[in-house]
């Protein structure tokens, strides 16, 4: 039974020090370990923000009148939206609203329709958005401003979700993951961004497998580069939640299915290109993340095992017992704690689930807005 506690205990370990130890221990280090700042801004380059959108008619409009509405010069603000294959009227919506490039293209992706904008930018900066993310009046300055650092390729922002009363726990969830962003910024450089806010250098800009999106495998291939992937707080916005936690379950699960290429055959497991204090962030932040479905099984099995062996076993199966107990009533009741279980059980389930579409059928380069966001 030994070898049996030797597992048990690393598997939980492990989930302690991803969920709890690794933002203690990024705390630390940063208090220890502070950057210079980011130098001020000089002149404001011409930016051509970029929206990615498929069938998104019913948002477009808004989205386009969002970005006319930065604090930006005019004359300094290319909008381009490029439609991916929309089946609906986006592309006319979008020239009413007023965007300078409307790109209607065959439907191949959002990384692809991304490429295509990116082809027909003029900006000397390249920010990208949702067609469902409004921005906030600065976010475009807030967003802009790292890049005075020459070493600064790639910055993301912060959504702040809105919703209407739903089950979904993802704001708490982001709130927790952006001030573990923030750290990671402040010591290196983030280990992952954000679709709905992000900005590249042109000559930063990478075209990656059209099944990879961007907000995983842009910052680390960047800092495999020699750049700095940072992040820009002063820079958000908004999003409609997805109303459930089972449509984030779904969601998180669609995402995780592009997400696992990118882990297994894209490049970030390779150590090669990482300095060694991002290949730790990396290790902690994604790699123990997307294990965590696999130790909680891994630590249920050999708890179970353990059950006979004293005191110590049979209150750690009873908390996680009473953790899945916690999601399934999660269901039927509306209690902040047992939603909270289930959001943590049916987001670490996607983990798994995105991994295993992804292994039984590939994943598609195609997408569609998830349910309830527009």
């Amino acid at each position: 039974m030994i070898v049996v506690a030797v597992i048990f205990w690393a598997a939980v370990g492990l989930l302690v020090y991803a969920q709890v130890g690794y933002p203690l221990l990024l705390e630390l280090l940063s208090r220890l370990r502070r950057r210079a700042p980011v130098p001020a801004g000089g002149d404001e380059p011409r930016v051509s923000l970029v929206i990615a959108a498929h069938r998104e008619a019913e948002v477009i409009g808004a989205k386009v009148a969002n970005a006319r509405a930065l604090d930006w010069p005019a004359a300094g603000l290319e909008v381009i939206v490029a439609c991916d294959g929309s089946p609906d009227d986006t592309p006319a919506r979008a020239r009413a609203a007023g965007a300078d490039v409307v790109l209607d293209l065959p439907w191949g992706g959002k990384v692809r329709a991304q490429d295509a904008a990116v082809e027909h930018a003029t900006g000397d900066l390249l920010a990208f958005s949702d067609a469902n993310a409004l921005w906030e009046p600065g976010a475009l300055r807030a967003l802009a401003a790292p890049f005075a650092d020459e070493r600064v390729g790639y910055a993301c922002g912060q959504v702040r979700f809105v919703g209407d009363g739903g089950t979904n726990q993802e704001g708490l969830y982001w709130r927790y993951e952006m001030a573990i962003r923030e750290r990671e910024s402040r010591l290196a450089s983030v280990t992952a961004g954000n679709g709905a806010i992000y900005a590249v250098r042109p000559q930063a800009y990478l075209h990656v497998d059209p099944i990879m999106g961007h907000d995983l495998s842009l910052p680390f291939n960047l800092v495999k580069r020699g750049w700095r992937a940072v992040y820009a707080p002063g820079a958000r916005a908004t999003e409609k939640m997805v109303p459930t936690v089972e449509g984030e379950f779904a969601r998180k699960r669609r995402m995780m299915s592009h997400a696992w290429p990118i882990v297994l055959r894209g490049g970030l497991l390779s150590p090669r290109g990482y300095p060694p204090l991002y290949a730790l962030m990396i290790v902690s932040h994604r790699v123990l993340r997307y294990s965590a479905p696999f130790l909680h099984v891994v630590a249920f099995v050999a708890n179970a095992a353990l059950l006979g062996s004293g005191w110590v076993y049979i209150a750690t199966f009873a908390v996680q017992v009473a953790v899945l107990a916690a999601a399934l009533a999660g269901r039927v009741l509306r209690a902040r704690p047992l939603l909270i279980a289930r959001y943590y059980v049916l987001t670490t389930a996607s983990v798994a689930a995105g991994l295993w579409d992804y292994l039984r059928h590939g994943t598609p380069a195609g997408w569609a807005p998830p349910e309830g966001t527009r």
